[in-house]
């Protein structure tokens, strides 16, 4: 699902993103509630806030947003456990000249076009100021998607089949300073 956004940019830049989780549902500029496609049927809500996104998956939720106070940076790598899951997040930032930063918007936007798995928000102001959000099952056969790649989750499978599972990908693009913020997640439930 392609949106525009009637709310002002309010990223400043890569560097001011932060981290969390376990943060209560966040007032959002669009949702898109899907099942995760692998067994379980985690029910995921991809969110594009007025400062990046948040997602939530059954009790779990993760944000990576411009928030107020003091918050953690997004880190480059994060693995543990929370609300019952087992959980893997990898970030990278790259930096672009202009026309390398216009292109990898727009061939981002064509990969995640007809997408019914995939949210991507444009806020007014500049068409390449752009939040996208995706579904990540493993194994999903879809086109490579740019971004960082994640190990598999080593974790117990239950007696009698596969652990719920869900897998998101996320891009945040800076026009003012050509950067584009590309994350990935993978969660396991931990019962």
């Amino acid at each position: 699902m392609r949106t525009t956004l009637d709310t002002p940019y309010a990223d400043t830049s890569a560097a001011a993103l932060s981290f969390a989780l376990g943060l209560p549902r966040l007032d959002a500029l669009a949702v898109l509630a899907l099942e995760a496609p692998d067994d379980g049927g985690v029910h995921v809500e991809l969110r594009l806030l007025g400062a990046s996104h948040q997602v939530l998956a059954g009790t779990f939720s993760e944000t990576v947003a411009c928030l107020p106070g003091e918050r953690e940076p997004v880190p480059g790598r994060f693995r543990g456990t929370a609300g019952g899951w087992a959980y893997d997040f990898a970030s990278v930032t790259a930096a672009h000249d202009a026309a390398g930063f216009r292109r990898a918007v727009d061939d981002l936007r064509d990969l995640l076009a007809g997408r019914d798995d995939a949210l991507t928000g444009t806020f007014p102001g500049s068409p390449y100021a752009v939040t996208a959000l995706v579904l990540d099952p493993a194994g999903d056969g879809g086109p490579e998607l740019p971004g960082p790649s994640l190990e598999p989750l080593d974790h117990p499978v239950p007696a009698g089949g596969r652990a719920p599972r869900a897998g998101w990908r996320t891009w945040h693009a800076y026009p003012q300073t050509q950067e584009i913020v590309m994350t990935r997640s993978r969660l396991v439930s931990a019962r």
